[in-house]
């Protein structure tokens, strides 16, 4: 009888023909490929403890580090260069957001902090990560049987990379929120604390289950109970209860009209939505033929049975206002509404700082690619809609449109409520990065005890403060008149 791996100490993984007898009579040796999509069996050594040796090179203390060199472009600078290649007259509707308040700042300054965390220190372990993962980009959508899942939901910025750098980003983010609400510091800090905590105790949960219940982890029904989450229940339930009706059939009763031939097209509501000319409509409805070439197979029956009847441009959040994005309506056989957004794809604000940080950067074949893929590394359960294509030269991420989506407000939360945030956040982005990155390696470094978290906290407060400054600086080019700033909108 032949035996799978017995005779070789690289069993399943070895390197050679699909199959092969031993040299020794009755030595029968089945002896697959080795590829990247198979572990090495027998194992060898031991994930947890390259973890644990990691720390003697990164004593997980130098977490606290932020030695911001005189190099690093101000402000104003970071935000004019972030606006190359965006649609000049939305401008000064993405510095107007940032220029709200600092954690809206943060939020649309993903470039200047991976400047800054390129130069801090690193485990050189590597995760999908999101590149944004800041305290506004956790949120609830919907699930293809009309349940809702919550976990991270914007991906524009995803890459390879260091699973620290989000980490410390989620942090920091928790602490200008908390401030922003008007907790006091201490409960700033211990939300930030609190997130590298849960994170890091999750990544030890993973790290000891069975690998499939790691990745299909973590429930949402149990995420409260395993954060301790208690005091946001009452938040999210309220929040779970708007996203049931943020539907493509509210927003298109809401932003659509009747025509004479028994359809529907967009209305003007400037500066947010716009009509767009016949000619740029259509390049975006011709792009959907390219996009049905990203999807699965068994995703096109559900896309024949609509019909494109409208275009329009849709301005979009802080981080992207400026990028080209638009609605398109489609409508079945009762004119029951489905809205896709197609939306630009730049190349990610991380890319040139991994490369400062001695990580390679593989190219990039399409922009929307990179996103629809990092996004499907990373969830548990993903738009079932999601692909990619091209307008007129430029890459797109397409998406559904209110597909039953939710998000709480970190900077509205209560004292009681943004330290449970902050651990549902980091159980959150720990089980996203697992799906790239061994837990068993992260949890081996990351420990027991509080060090990690203590150090990542120190950090948070001072990137904090550094964003304060950085925020002050950018209203004064405001008011100076050196930037231009449509507040309010």
């Amino acid at each position: 009888m032949t035996e799978v791996g017995a005779g070789t100490s690289a069993g399943l993984a070895a390197e050679g023909a699909v199959a092969g007898v031993g040299e020794s009579a009755g030595e029968a040796v089945l002896r697959l490929p080795r590829t990247r999509g198979f572990a090495r069996w027998p194992a060898q050594g031991s994930p947890k403890e390259e973890g644990r040796t990691l720390r003697r090179k990164v004593p997980r203390s130098a977490h606290s580090e932020l030695d911001l060199d005189g190099a690093r472009p101000d402000a104003v600078s970071a935000v004019e260069e972030s606006s190359q290649g965006r649609i000049p007259e939305l401008t000064p509707i993405r510095v107007g957001r940032m220029a709200a308040t600092p954690f809206a700042f943060l939020r649309g300054s993903a470039g200047l902090m991976a400047y800054d965390l390129a130069r801090t220190p690193m485990t050189r372990i590597r995760a999908q990560i999101c590149g944004d993962a800041h305290a506004a980009n956790f949120g609830l959508y919907g699930d293809a049987r009309g349940g809702l899942v919550i976990d991270l939901n914007d991906f524009d910025e995803t890459v390879s990379g260091p699973w620290e750098w989000d980490l410390k980003r989620l942090a920091a983010s928790l602490v200008l929120a908390g401030r922003e609400a008007g907790a006091d510091e201490d409960t700033c800090r211990g939300a930030a604390h609190g997130a590298v905590g849960a994170y890091r105790r999750t990544m030890r949960l993973l790290a000891k289950l069975p690998v499939l219940d790691a990745w299909n982890a973590i429930a949402d029904e149990e995420l409260v109970s395993h954060t301790d989450a208690h005091d946001l229940v009452g938040t999210l339930e309220r929040v779970s209860e708007k996203a049931r009706a943020n539907t493509s059939g509210r927003f298109a009763a809401k932003s659509t009209e009747p025509t004479e031939d028994g359809g529907r097209r967009f209305v003007d509501a400037p500066p947010v939505l716009r009509r767009v000319p016949d000619a740029e409509a259509a390049a975006v409805a011709g792009a959907l033929e390219q996009y049905l070439e990203s999807l699965a197979e068994d995703r096109l029956p559900l896309l024949s049975r609509h019909a494109v009847h409208d275009v329009a441009f849709r301005v979009v959040g802080t981080g992207s206002v400026g990028t080209r994005s638009y609605v398109v309506l489609l409508l079945d056989h009762r004119g029951e509404p489905l809205v896709l957004q197609v939306k630009e794809a730049r190349p990610s604000a991380l890319l040139p700082h991994l490369v400062t940080a001695g990580f390679d950067a593989p190219a990039v074949e399409h922009e929307g690619r990179r996103v629809v893929l990092g996004q499907k590394r990373m969830q548990v359960v993903s738009d079932i809609l999601l692909g990619w294509t091209s307008v007129e030269g430029r890459p797109f991420q397409v998406r559904q449109f209110r597909n039953r989506k939710g998000s709480v407000d970190p900077a509205a939360l209560s004292a009681d409520q943004i330290d449970d945030y902050g651990r549902m956040t980091g159980a959150l982005l720990a089980r996203a990065h697992s799906h790239s990155a061994d837990p068993r390696l992260v949890a081996g470094y990351c420990g027991k005890n509080e060090e990690l978290d203590e150090a990542m906290a120190a950090f948070a407060v001072a990137y904090a403060d550094r964003t304060e400054a950085d925020h002050a600086e950018l209203v004064a080019a405001v008011r100076s008149g050196r930037v231009a700033a449509e507040l309010g909108v």
